[in-house]
């Protein structure tokens, strides 16, 4: 069994307060619940059934070589269970696991501490690896190609590199943003996957499976129901069992039911679609304060009091996702999807130009 030998961090860095429900960013709560119902070996792992399927050949492999897995590069949206697939690996290699983020070495001396530290076969998981500070990177690249170290002794002209060696490792990288990776340190990773969003029937399982662990009385059309509201991703799909459980608790006698769940769910403010108040605000900003024409970004972000960089990376993807709105030379534009979700006529501008656009 791997050893878990570090505390987890969260995705996205730093300490954030009063998260709203639908972020998919992990908080100190979604820490503690995932690691109560993470599973362990592939077998217990539901979904990303074609990544499951080709670690499972990989590991089978490595383990008959007595060699160490290739390393390997986990890429998608935050709550999609990259965390989990690394220590499943490790499990399943029966080595020990070790963690850390790219935001947290901040030195080169503090990976080659960790990098030392590593017997054979260990598996080092670093999230948000497209953090990583690029003189951290440069000392990675001969630790991940030729399992050793490059030291630099002295100073000036006198200064002299050391090689030292270290146990062959397996290096899990977990990145939100692919596209922020240097090319050097992509090309260094011989396994690469990209895991995708949860159909509605996987995530049914997957919040059936966590109402057993946790003793909660569910049915399955509740279970449904939460899964369909949960954006394809796990991490909110546990989030949302764990408040209708509370709802349930306290005004149904702990037992969840369809009516319960949606009850439960429009108490806390999330609808049909998965939406928040924060993105139905968003919705309400473009299709009736703006009547449909195109806003800029920054001119969203004062009406909504967000800050722009926290809107288009956190708030955005979902809605374009859907097709709520969509992202046009002049501006974020609401769809007739948009307007039909909040109840309202579509009738599209004849001048969207008419409103004057400051940033997109």
């Amino acid at each position: 069994m791997a050893l878990w030998e570090a505390d987890e961090v969260r995705e996205g860095g730093g300490a954030r307060s009063a998260q709203r429900t639908m972020a998919p960013l992990a908080d100190d709560g979604d820490i503690r619940l995932d690691r109560s119902l993470r599973p362990t070996y592939l077998a217990d792992y539901l979904g990303q059934s074609r990544v499951k399927d080709n670690l499972a050949v990989l590991i089978d492999a490595t383990k008959a070589r007595g060699e160490a897995l290739d390393h390997l590069l986990l890429s998608g949206p935050p709550g999609l269970g990259k965390t989990t697939l690394a220590g499943i690996v490790a499990n399943e290699l029966d080595v020990a696991f070790r963690i850390s983020s790219g935001p947290a070495i901040e030195r080169a001396g503090d990976l080659a501490a960790i990098l030392t530290n590593l017997e054979r076969g260990d598996v080092l998981f670093i999230d948000e690896i497209h953090r990583l500070n690029r003189a951290v990177e440069e000392v990675l690249y001969p630790a991940m190609e030729d399992f050793s170290l490059d030291i630099v002794i002295g100073k000036g002209p006198a200064a002299r590199t050391l090689r030292l060696d270290i146990a062959p490792f397996t290096l899990i990288g977990a990145t939100t943003r692919t596209g922020l990776l240097t090319g050097p340190l992509r090309d260094r990773f011989g396994i690469s996957f990209r895991l995708d969003y949860y159909t509605e029937a996987e995530l049914t399982d997957i919040v059936v499976r966590s109402a057993g662990l946790l003793d909660i009385a569910i049915d399955s059309y509740a279970a449904t129901e939460i899964a369909r509201r949960s954006r394809g991703t796990p991490r909110l799909a546990n989030r949302l069992l764990k408040r209708v459980r509370d709802f349930a608790e306290v005004r149904a006698h702990g037992v969840i039911d369809l009516k319960v769940a949606k009850d439960a769910l429009v108490f806390f403010e999330v609808d049909s679609l998965g939406l928040d108040s924060m993105d139905n605000k968003i919705l309400d900003i473009l299709t009736l304060t703006f009547a449909g024409a195109p806003v800029g970004l920054n001119t969203l972000s004062s009406a909504l009091g967000e800050d722009a960089d926290t809107l288009e990376d956190v708030y955005e993807p979902y809605l374009l996702q859907q097709g709520l709105i969509k992202r046009t030379p002049k501006g974020r534009v609401a769809t007739q999807r948009a307007f039909e979700h909040r109840g309202l006529p579509f009738s599209p501008p004849a001048d969207a130009g008419q409103i004057q656009i400051e940033g997109v």
